[in-house]
């Protein structure tokens, strides 16, 4: 097994021992106050598997408007979603919005899921790329976030020339 899969396997176990929806909403409580979400209009989260931040409150009462990642073959569509609308489950068990997609570089903000990150803004995807090739797709304006557990996060994760950096990792830390 190679060292991202064993990364990927423990980052998993570490998930499944925490308080997620604690952690969840203290990222959101975070990014709430924070300029670059007061100042942003379009955001796309991701709609969260099991053990994954959950950042669906975001748009609770909120004026924003927030979109959904969408897969179609390898690649990543960006389609309109409210709270509330109709999702459909995946190939890979993620529910997914049926609206049509619109161009990706409408996005003020796109938070990017991942099982693991270092302290140089390097994730720990799940092994397809998809978030890798859609983020080399977006304008350099768009701000990369990722929200994760701080029990997920490592000094150095193996990278190759393939993987995308964020520009920043959001914790339950204050």
């Amino acid at each position: 097994m190679d060292e991202k899969a064993i990364l990927r396997k423990k980052a998993k176990q570490i998930r499944s021992l925490l308080q997620i929806n604690k952690i969840s909403q203290a990222i959101i409580n975070s990014v709430v106050e924070a300029d670059f979400y007061k100042d942003a209009e379009n955001i796309m989260i991701f709609y969260p598997l099991e053990n994954e931040i959950n950042l669906t409150g975001l748009m609770k009462g909120s004026k924003k408007k927030f979109y959904l990642p969408k897969m179609d073959g390898d690649k990543i569509l960006v389609c309109p979603y409210r709270y509330g609308d109709k999702l459909v489950k995946s190939k890979f068990n993620v529910m997914e919005p049926i609206t049509p997609s619109v161009k990706p570089d409408i996005l003020d903000i796109v938070f990017v899921p991942a099982l693991m990150v270092d302290n140089n803004c390097n994730r720990l995807g799940y092994g397809g790329g998809y978030y890798d090739r859609f983020l080399k797709t977006l304008p350099e304006t768009t701000i990369r976030l990722t929200p994760i557990a701080s029990a997920l996060k490592i000094d150095k994760l193996p990278t190759t020339e393939f993987d995308e950096q964020v520009h920043a990792i959001i914790d339950e830390q204050p």
